[in-house]
């Protein structure tokens, strides 16, 4: 057990958490930083990142996370390896239990636990990630110019996602698993009013053809109701079914929006409870970048050492 309490304790590595680590690392706080089960967060899970500026020739994903730890350690921040289990934020320090018993004290929470794409659990959904197979648009959609491209999803996300990739895609095809969108109207009409969405009714994704060497080649989809399966040829499948912030451990504790997202303070990250931050895909369902993801971790080390410097 820690016995003196940290000035800034950090839940995640992905951009937010280690963004806010170099901050509050340079503004001396020395933070304590844990990683989860997926160091490093989403973009651990993508090839070429050509959208984060500063790389003119693109970086990949795991490599960008990276630099980014080293750069976090290099102004003193300790990363370590943990499972929160179990927070106390009803007195300062903050308490914040983890697995194997060990407890640590803060005196600010900076939560970057991040977001997790929904998927369908497909067998190799985990070899094809970032081969042709993705859950981000806005991320990965410039890659496959002129191509045949499928979206997942009946929802507002799959829509909002089929509707952005016309921009780049020869064809895309949104798929259905029933025979009626999930979508609000005005998404609904927009996917028929454009020309380049074919839209596949009573259809499972339920395999993918290709290999990370020539990347997808195809979908094999089952129908709902007669179970006879179709392949079909694209370069890309995009999953728009959605996200679920991690933010179980705070149930009941922090405020949430109906889908989980930790609520904070206009023009801020500071919730319901003072000195405990959010920042990053916790907090965002809207844009859900890594390059907004670092932004709110830079405000929520910066709001973080005001707090600090308030207190004393």
């Amino acid at each position: 057990m820690s016995t003196e309490a940290k000035n800034v304790l950090i839940l995640g590595t992905g951009p937010a958490g280690l963004t806010a680590a170099v901050y509050a690392a340079r503004a001396n706080l020395e933070p304590l930083v844990y990683q989860g089960p997926e160091p490093g967060g989403q973009l651990t899970t993508t090839t070429d990142v050509e959208n984060f500026p500063g790389f003119s020739e693109g970086i990949m994903g795991p490599d960008l996370m990276e630099e980014m730890r080293k750069q976090a350690e290099r102004f003193g921040s300790e990363i370590k390896t943990g499972w929160a289990t179990k927070v106390d934020l009803s007195s300062r320090p903050f308490t914040v239990s983890f697995e194997g018993g060990e407890e640590v004290k803060a005196n600010t929470l900076l939560i970057a636990t991040g977001a997790t794409a929904k998927t369908l659990g497909l067998e190799r959904e985990k070899e094809m990630m970032g081969f042709g197979l993705s859950t981000c648009a806005t991320c990965d959609g410039a890659f496959f110019r002129d191509q045949e491209i499928v979206v997942i999803g009946g929802g507002d996300s799959a829509c909002e996602e089929a509707t952005f990739l016309t921009k780049f895609g020869k064809r895309v095809r949104l798929i259905l698993r029933r025979d009626a969108f999930r979508a609000s109207k005005i998404m609904e009409e927009r996917v028929h009013k454009n020309e380049k969405i074919e839209v596949i009714y009573n259809q499972n994704l339920v395999d993918i053809l290709g290999d990370r060497k020539s990347g997808v080649t195809g979908a094999v989809l089952e129908h709902s109701d007669t179970g006879e399966k179709t392949e079909i040829e694209c370069a890309a499948i995009f999953y728009g079914i959605g996200h679920h912030p991690n933010t179980e451990l705070f149930k009941g504790v922090l405020e949430m929006d109906e889908n989980g997202y930790l609520i904070t303070r206009p023009d801020s990250t500071q919730t319901n409870v003072e000195g405990v931050f959010a920042c990053g895909d916790v907090k965002d369902h809207v844009f859900r970048q890594a390059i907004t993801a670092a932004g709110s971790g830079c405000m929520a080390a910066i709001e973080a050492e005001r707090y600090l410097a308030e207190q004393e």
